[in-house]
């Protein structure tokens, strides 16, 4: 289906052949599906084949990738024969089922989900962040959160040169990190012209409102989403100790997330030096020109891979403290760009 891949160095005399790989791509018609076909194609990622597989209501459809029609094919015991890479996004039912059966066929699995996150035997990687991390996988990796994703982005760079000793964010999380149904609630309340359509999915109306919550409530008072956030920042960062508050909140907006943070450091902080640490942070970008309006936005991130950080400030309630601003699209380093991203560290 398709070929092997082949570069030329620029006196010609050298032509190496990169091994192309058997792709299998679980959740294949779902939003992160979708945006993971694109990315594989945009980053020229070198697949010799590609299996498309979802439920069995999506058999008979097929997805697009490199010009050519794929056959959706039904998930089953079979569907990781001779597959190297499996991606997973069809949530983590699908993935405590399959992702064992995938590593039983000798491929490597990375798993959207938050099935394997915490298992001590599986790492967590922000290819950005913990790289290293990709080695002492045994067949799985896990994919973050998307909302830690975003968050460590812009917090890792600052922790690696000032030493990170507490964190207090608050994330503003856009619907489609709630599937089509989130999107097409928030359509459909915004264009309402007459009375307000009853909520389905959300316990509350989501256009014009703030929903202080994502997930179910634990006994702590947290939620479980701002409890992966905590959790996911101390494995990925390797600080299982480190103090984090974190509270979610949905709101009406289609795409991209951001969070605002507040972090106490243990070396003295410069908002010159902080600003000149995220510029060159890779996969980031310093949007911070605040006097000429110019912030990081979902509208400004959404559909790019880059997350942008900006309002950068030391944090009066510190004595070693920076706040910061981040977005970045949920969908793409969030999810597909990052999963893609340890594929090509494999």
């Amino acid at each position: 289906m398709f070929a092997t891949f082949a570069s030329v160095s620029p006196n010609d005399k050298i032509r190496v052949v990169m091994k192309a790989y058997h792709i299998a791509v679980v959740g294949a018609t779902g939003a992160t599906g979708t945006e993971l076909l694109r990315v594989l194609e945009r980053r020229n990622f070198p697949v010799a084949s590609l299996r498309a597989i979802g439920s069995a209501r999506s058999v008979g459809k097929a997805v697009r990738f490199r010009e050519e029609s794929v056959p959706i094919e039904k998930l089953g015991d079979r569907s990781f024969d001779k597959i190297d890479i499996a991606f997973f996004s069809a949530g983590g039912d699908v993935s405590r089922n399959y992702v064992p059966v995938a590593c039983q066929s000798d491929a490597i699995a990375i798993d959207k989900s938050s099935a394997f996150r915490m298992d001590p035997h599986v790492p967590l990687v922000i290819p950005e962040v913990n790289a290293e991390d990709v080695r002492q996988n045994r067949g799985v990796i896990a994919n973050p959160n998307c909302t830690t994703t975003v968050m460590l982005m812009a917090l890792h760079p600052l922790h690696r040169v000032f030493g990170v000793r507490r964190v207090f964010a608050t994330s503003f999380q856009a619907v489609s990190g709630s599937g089509a149904r989130g999107v097409e609630e928030l359509r459909r309340q915004v264009t309402a012209k007459d009375s307000q359509p009853a909520p389905e999915l959300y316990p509350h109306p989501i256009a014009f409102n703030l929903l202080p919550h994502i997930d179910s409530f634990l006994e702590s008072g947290y939620t479980k989403e701002e409890a992966k956030m905590q959790d996911e920042t101390r494995k990925i960062m390797h600080l299982p100790e480190l103090p984090i508050s974190a509270t979610c909140v949905r709101v009406p907006v289609y795409r991209a997330h951001s969070v605002a943070v507040s972090a106490e450091f243990e070396r003295s902080v410069s908002v010159e030096q902080a600003r000149e640490i995220l510029a060159k942070a890779p996969g980031l970008e310093l949007a911070d020109e605040p006097q000429s309006n110019r912030y990081p936005m979902p509208l400004s991130v959404a559909g790019r891979d880059n997350c942008q950080v900006g309002r950068v400030r030391l944090d009066c309630a510190f004595e070693n403290g920076l706040s910061f601003w981040v977005s970045g699209d949920q969908l793409l380093k969030g999810a597909a760009l990052n999963a893609v991203q340890i594929a090509e560290l494999l």
